[in-house]
């Protein structure tokens, strides 16, 4: 029996069977649990150290100790919306969206040279944290299945 082109069946008769788009990846998953423990951490450590943060705010953000509290919630209340299927995207969105707003403070404390208790000083710091900032944005997205890319479907 001739297969015919473009049929997507293999010899023997055997069809190939479709990835579906809803099924749980096992690195998405370890994805999820990095950004998890990332998060978490930050978020914590937002909270329970809120005034180690406020010399590298920018001057123009209103109310920095609460801000900085309100950025520890927010979060915390991310990390947990990564668990839940039907919070998980916009969990990745508000990570990513996170990722973005608070670049102007790792900015400040990079250029500005802000010393803050437990971060390291030096360029060798700032320049691949202020490099991966992207990254970040990225891994949130990719995560939680709202990008595929660079290993999306061919």
């Amino acid at each position: 029996m001739r297969r015919r082109a473009g049929s997507g069946v293999r010899p023997g008769g055997i069809a190939p069977k479709a990835p579906t788009p809803e099924a749980p990846t096992h690195s998405r998953l370890l994805s999820r649990l990095g950004l998890a423990t990332l998060y978490g951490g930050i978020g914590l450590l937002h909270l329970a150290a809120a005034d180690r943060f406020l010399p590298i705010m920018p001057d123009w953000v209103p109310w920095p100790r609460q801000v900085v509290i309100l950025t520890g919630l927010y979060e915390l209340a991310c990390v947990a919306g990564l668990f839940v299927a039907r919070t998980r995207r916009a969990a990745g969105y508000a990570l990513a969206a996170y990722a973005i707003c608070v670049f102007p403070a790792n900015i400040k404390h990079a250029v500005e040279g802000i010393s803050v208790l437990g971060l390291p000083d030096s360029w060798w710091y700032h320049g691949p944290r202020l490099a991966l900032q992207p990254v970040l944005v990225w891994w949130a997205l990719h995560a939680t299945r709202i990008v595929d890319w660079p290993f999306g479907r061919r």
